[in-house]
């Protein structure tokens, strides 16, 4: 359960907002867009995703002083591109037009698009603490688990059922790495295409974000 803990998280975040929103909309009415809590939302959304566009890739290049894992890192990151495109949805009013609708239409996308590289990162061959295994070290340990087969090997039959229990497991464990290996250059190969769709998707929703709030502004405040 600690492997989707940031999932937990977000879905808690997400049901207490539906509640308190859905308890304004009971007692006063859908709060407009143009509103005050209507802007509130879309503030806090898009700031919201905007750290979840800047701050996991900054600490993926950060070269000195790196400040957090790249895990916790990633499970900030998934729950800002949760909550946040949750709190703009909620923002938009359940009105999809123009520009705003265009932008919520993205917003579902990106998302969407976020939970699949998710799936994606859990297939990834990891430690019993949940380390991911790197390429060269599944290697090692996969030429390690083939000598340990070779040697576990009975020469005769006298011996066959004296070494049956050490040759099925180091079997067994040869394998479950063959397996692991196989999964990450699947996962491996899948989450460079996912990258290739998912960034320019994230940049696309940035900028019609920033072009909404230009309009916003311009409109109801420069124009007034």
């Amino acid at each position: 359960m600690a492997r989707y803990r940031e999932l937990a998280l977000a879905l808690l975040a997400v049901v207490g907002i539906s509640v308190v929103y859905g308890a304004y909309v009971g007692a006063v009415a859908v709060p407009a867009a143009s509103g005050l809590l209507g802007h509130s939302l879309g503030i806090v959304g898009f700031t919201m995703m905007l750290m979840t566009e800047t701050l996991y890739s900054f600490r993926k290049r950060a070269m000195r002083r790196p400040r957090g894992t790249m895990r916790s890192w990633l499970r900030f990151h998934i729950f800002t591109g949760i909550v946040g495109p949750y709190l703009v949805i909620l923002h938009a009013a359940w009105t999809f037009n123009g520009l705003a609708g265009a932008l919520t239409a993205m917003t579902v996308v990106v998302v969407a698009s976020g939970f699949i590289g998710r799936y994606i990162y859990t297939a990834v061959p990891r430690t019993a603490d949940g380390v991911v295994l790197e390429a060269q070290e599944l290697q090692l340990l996969l030429d390690a688990a083939r000598q340990e087969v070779a040697h576990a090997s009975p020469v005769d039959g006298a011996s066959a059922e004296a070494a049956g229990d050490p040759q099925r497991a180091a079997t067994r464990r040869l394998r479950e790495l063959e397996r692991q290996m196989a999964a990450l250059r699947w996962a491996r190969r899948t989450l460079a295409t996912w990258h290739a769709i998912h960034i320019p998707l994230g940049m696309v929703l940035f900028v019609t974000a920033v072009a909404h709030i230009g309009a916003a502004v311009y409109y109801a405040t420069l124009l007034r």
